[in-house]
């Protein structure tokens, strides 16, 4: 198995099995690929409704793009993540599918380089 370059270090348990790490190389600057099982209304993916943050709050600056053919969100970091400082991969309920149904609850991945 490939080294993993990203430490999950909290997951909601229903999300244990679903986060795979696919890394060919190691940067400071990892894009986060979330994929759904239902399209999605575009215009509910924005900063606002996925975003990185550190663990005061802060959130990152990032590029968010909705690939409607795969059914996936990318949120990419324009700055480096710091080394083993812990940061929160954030996904409100406020991204909602095509027909406007919403995540039951929000969720958060604690993670780390």
């Amino acid at each position: 198995m490939a080294k993993q370059f990203l430490e999950i270090e909290d997951i909601p348990e229903e999300l244990k099995e679903k986060v795979k790490q696919d890394l060919k190389f190691r940067t400071g600057i990892f894009v986060w690929r979330v994929k759904f099982n239902t399209p999605l209304d575009p215009s509910s993916v924005n900063n606002n409704s996925m975003f990185v943050s550190k663990t005061n709050g802060e959130r990152m600056q990032a590029k968010i793009r909705y690939d409607a053919e795969n059914m996936q969100i990318e949120v990419e970091p324009l700055e480096p993540y710091s080394q083993n400082e812990p940061y929160l991969l954030n996904i409100t309920t406020q991204v909602k599918s095509k027909h406007g149904q919403k995540l039951n609850k929000p969720l958060q991945i604690k993670f780390k380089l």
